[in-house]
């Protein structure tokens, strides 16, 4: 069972995804807008489902007021009617673990909190999976850290994932089936374009600090590898 806060202003659907988390054994409270789930968070909380456009401010800034939060481990999910690939981009990057677009049914969501409520991989197992550091990267399974060059990359727990993944076989190639079975969990249902977002914002953030572009690969029709050499 997870404490989880539903950020959204509308009743409907707020009251539909609270109860459909209820009833799959999860605790919920609600909040219509960003000085009530303010005030929610002062109480134990493990996930947080947002809404991005609420009537006191934007859910954007409100993932950034999380950042410490979800440094600590608190996971985030965002629900939206924009459903642009900039947006769901740049909420990746932020941090959040799913973007999930309106319309949607409530069993969605119970299936996408289950999925991140149980991706959580201990370091032993990632330790188990993780290639010996290189010159330039630097990856730690019992801090989940990432440093390329000596620069701390600040990526959310799915894109630590799916990069401890990836260098797990360097040089393999990951179908996007096997991604989702490995990062999200078996008979987990994703897009592909979700997965391409997740994979672009690594990049993104690998990139700018000091990285390179191609040591994560896309391969046309299948799915992704890492650039083999130990990114020297």
């Amino acid at each position: 069972m997870a404490r989880i806060l539903v950020v959204e202003d509308e009743p409907a659907i707020a009251e539909s995804v609270a109860y459909a988390l209820g009833k799959a054994g999860h605790e919920t409270q609600l909040a219509t807008c960003l000085k009530e789930a303010r005030a929610a968070l002062e109480e134990e909380t493990d996930l947080v489902v947002l809404d991005l456009m609420l009537p006191d401010g934007s859910g954007f800034d409100f993932i950034l007021e999380l950042k410490q939060r979800r440094e600590a481990g608190l996971a985030l999910i965002v629900l939206s009617s924009r459903d642009s690939e900039s947006d769901r981009v740049r909420a990746l990057e932020m941090g959040a673990d799913d973007y999930v677009t309106k319309p949607f049914s409530p069993r969605e969501v119970v299936a996408r909190v289950t999925a991140v409520t149980r991706r959580m991989p201990s370091p032993d197992r990632l330790a188990e999976q993780l290639p010996v550091a290189s010159s330039r990267l630097t990856i730690s399974a019992e801090t989940r850290r990432v440093l390329v060059d000596g620069t701390v990359v600040d990526l959310t727990r799915v894109e630590f994932d799916l990069l401890a993944l990836l260098l797990s076989k360097p040089g393999h190639v990951f179908s996007r089936s096997t991604i989702i079975n490995d990062v999200w969990g078996a008979g987990f249902a994703l897009s592909d374009r979700t997965i391409d977002s997740h994979v672009k914002a690594l990049r993104r953030k690998l990139v700018d600090a000091g990285g390179e572009s191609d040591w994560i690969e896309t391969v046309r029709g299948i799915g992704y590898r890492s650039r083999e050499g130990n990114f020297h």
